[in-house]
């Protein structure tokens, strides 16, 4: 995907719900589901997306929350939607972040730079904020795809 592509994928999601991220479970891959939805009147049915950051070298994961937000929402009841809404604090239960402001795909990175020239393809840097956590990603490639009932980015298996 080009840099104009990668630009408008982040933006089609823009103040959407973030319901997941992690690495794949094969380690390479950083992966994003998204919640969107649309304005009712338009008549266009929700969908979660899954956005997989290929060949992601690097993931910074910070708090979006304030430390005396964080201090605040350390009961587990606010793990839990139900028991959490009318305590003080961030409700973790509800689940999703707001992707708001949004992601920034940055121009020049210089971190992105240093892994093009190290391993002799394109990256790039994008900054990814929400309510919750913030996240910057150096990847090479994105790929968007709709993403199926039942889903699930990790399957616990004896075998392995």
């Amino acid at each position: 995907m080009d840099v104009v592509a990668i630009r408008r994928a982040l933006d089609d999601v823009f103040d959407q719900a973030i319901v997941y991220h992690a690495f794949t479970d094969y380690m390479r891959d950083y992966e994003m589901l998204v919640y969107a939805t649309s304005d009712p009147r338009l008549a266009v049915p929700a969908e979660h997306l899954r956005y997989l950051f290929r060949y992601c070298v690097e993931v910074d994961v910070r708090p979006a929350v304030t430390p005396e937000v964080w201090k605040q929402s350390l009961d587990d009841r606010l793990i839990d939607h139900e028991t959490g809404k009318d305590l003080d604090g961030y409700v973790w239960g509800v689940k999703w972040q707001a992707l708001y402001p949004g992601a920034t795909l940055l121009d020049d990175s210089p971190r992105a730079q240093a892994w093009s020239d190290a391993i002799g393809i394109d990256f790039h840097e994008v900054r990814i904020e929400t309510n919750g956590h913030n996240l910057t990603l150096i990847f090479n490639d994105l790929s968007v795809t709709p993403v199926s009932d039942g889903y699930a980015p990790f399957t616990v298996d004896e075998s392995t």
